[in-house]
């Protein structure tokens, strides 16, 4: 399986690489930082991710 990382459209040009990026999994989203893409990633259930947006769409996450 080829993974194909992707940004928001809403992270500015494609030379733009200040952003988080996402990828469609197996096991479910990965996540990784677009200025190190060989660095660290995580991977999230389909539906850890779907709480995840529904958060930030409702206006953000709780900060401690």
């Amino acid at each position: 399986m080829t993974v194909q990382w992707r940004k928001s459209s809403y992270s500015g040009t494609a030379n733009d690489d200040v952003c988080v990026e996402l990828a469609r999994l197996q096991q479910g989203v990965g996540i990784r930082d677009s200025k190190d893409p060989d660095g660290d990633r995580f991977t999230v259930s389909g539906a850890v991710f779907g709480v995840l947006v529904e958060k930030i769409k409702a206006g953000g996450l709780d900060r401690p």
